[in-house]
């Protein structure tokens, strides 16, 4: 792909995609909690499919575009390490709640993932 004459590498697009993705996902499953949880869950339900949409229009071209260089098990991994990239500043910031020394356990064992399913 090029955008503004430039190349962006397979890779960055679908980092690109997949954290824009993560943010509607992260979005659809968890806002509901603070801004419904006075409503009926299937309000809840209703607003999160119809945000979630806009995480699959990102997600589906994202692994589409990745797994032209990327296999299953690579596309799999950079998708959890995207998704607690975009959930732990989701918690803090969105939700209000304090940050975690879990956090960081869950984001080195994720890193031992990356390092197992990247190496060649």
């Amino acid at each position: 792909m090029t955008f503004f004459g430039l190349h962006i590498p397979v890779l960055w697009q679908t980092v690109t995609l997949l954290a824009l993705s993560n943010v509607f996902m992260t979005f659809a499953w968890y806002a509901h909690l603070k801004n419904l949880n006075d409503k009926p869950w299937w309000i809840a339900a209703l607003l999160s499919w119809g945000i979630a949409l806009f995480e699959y229009l990102l997600q589906v071209p994202a692994n589409r575009i990745g797994h032209t260089e990327l296999n299953l098990g690579q596309l799999k991994i950079l998708q959890e390490v995207i998704t607690l990239s975009v959930f732990v500043p989701f918690v803090i910031f969105y939700m209000g709640q304090p940050l975690k020394l879990d956090y960081l356990w869950a984001a080195l064992c994720i890193l031992g993932a990356v390092y197992f399913v990247f190496r060649t």
